[in-house]
């Protein structure tokens, strides 16, 4: 006997009354599913899958991916109606009871794509993906259904239409704080912190002297040493490339002298029957079981270093940069160009950081966190 799935079942519920319910209020009253042919259909092959996918329990790829595709059949169903002159907000029941439906179905939807890709059998980054896709479509639907101000939070569309419009602008503004200071700073304060943590590995003196300092400069703030830095090295992009320089020092120092002191006494004791003097144990031991650390401080820093070179552009810039834009369009209150900057910061930090995913993957595929 087959159970019924209640995330299923209650989707279908609400779908079935949201189909009984106005889609909006029009000139004329209420106006029902009826006047989108296209939205109903969709609704109605909504309402299908869902109660198909409610008496079975996945377990098998077409399934999983046959319940998630249903479940974007009822996001798409609201779609006319939002791009229509409605009055919507509390006066479309129905569409947001459709919407409500959608989620309860994509959410057993993702939860059976995640399971499957534990298992292998579809690709680890689809259930993510995904999920993505289904907060901006929730966010489309939230703030365009409410009526809130373009002002306040605008939809995806409109930053989307941004993005497109002020490509130029926003490539130079990428330009100058990712290309330039983001760069230079990041590769500047990740090899200092590692040549520095070799150094004090090697010195018992700076094992006393030198790591409290680091530890000192590590909790100084962004705020109060992103002003100083632009009076000593002006304002252009030099000044946030030392910012982000003493903001990557400090996790990359740490994290490397945890990876140097990784091998245990057994490798070391090894390594000495051998006749390995300290360079030959650095190159060959220590230097590669410290990898998965420094690259563990690589990531840290990938996003640090995007977050130093922004705020630090509020102190002081050339008429370009993120955080001269964010910070100059905020006070003209455009919105659209505000979020259209923090789409383009979170796209290059997360390319950064999954670069360094892949190439940490190669070269520690060894290590225990890589073998199934």
């Amino acid at each position: 006997m087959r159970r019924v799935d209640p995330l299923a079942l209650l989707a279908v519920a609400l779908g079935a009354v949201a189909l009984l319910r106005p889609a909006g209020l029009g000139d004329g009253g209420e106006v029902a599913w009826t006047r989108w042919p296209a939205a109903l259909a969709c609704a109605l092959g909504f309402l299908a899958v869902a109660g198909w996918s409610s008496l079975r329990r996945g377990g098998g790829t077409a399934s999983d991916l046959a319940i998630s595709a249903g479940a974007w059949l009822g996001a798409v169903a609201t779609w006319a109606p939002l791009r229509s002159d409605l009055s919507l907000g509390v006066r479309a029941p129905g569409l947001w009871l459709l919407l409500g439906a959608a989620v309860l179905l994509a959410w057993r939807g993702l939860g059976l794509l995640a399971s499957a890709a534990e298992h292998g059998r579809v690709p680890a980054f689809l259930a993510p993906a995904l999920f993505g896709l289904w907060v901006v479509q929730l966010w489309q639907c939230l703030v365009v259904g409410s009526g809130v101000p373009e002002v306040l939070l605008p939809s995806p569309a409109r930053i989307a239409v941004t993005l497109a419009g002020s490509a130029d602008v926003l490539w130079a503004d990428f330009r100058q704080t990712f290309l330039k200071s983001v760069v230079a700073g990041y590769l500047a304060g990740s090899g200092a912190g590692f040549v520095t943590a070799i150094a004090v590995d090697r010195s018992p003196f700076l094992q006393r002297g030198l790591l409290p300092l680091g530890t000192l400069a590590g909790a100084v703030p962004i705020v109060g040493i992103a002003p100083i830095m632009v009076m000593w090295f002006g304002f252009d992009w030099q000044s946030k490339a030392a910012v982000i320089m003493v903001m990557t020092f400090f996790p990359m120092l740490v994290n490397a002298l945890a990876g140097l002191n990784a091998p245990g006494d057994a490798e070391r004791d090894l390594m000495r029957s051998y006749g390995a003097g300290y360079l030959q144990t650095l190159l060959r031991l220590r230097l590669p079981s410290s990898l998965p650390f420094v690259f563990n401080a690589l990531k840290i820093n990938s996003t640090l270093a995007l977050i130093g070179g922004i705020v630090a552009e509020f102190f002081g810039t050339p008429i370009v940069g993120m955080g001269f834009r964010i910070s100059a369009e905020v006070g003209r209150m455009n919105l659209g160009m505000v979020w259209a900057t923090i789409v383009v910061a979170a796209v290059s930090g997360s390319a950064l950081y999954g670069a360094l995913a892949l190439v940490e993957r190669r070269l520690t595929f060894w290590h225990s966190s890589y073998r199934r």
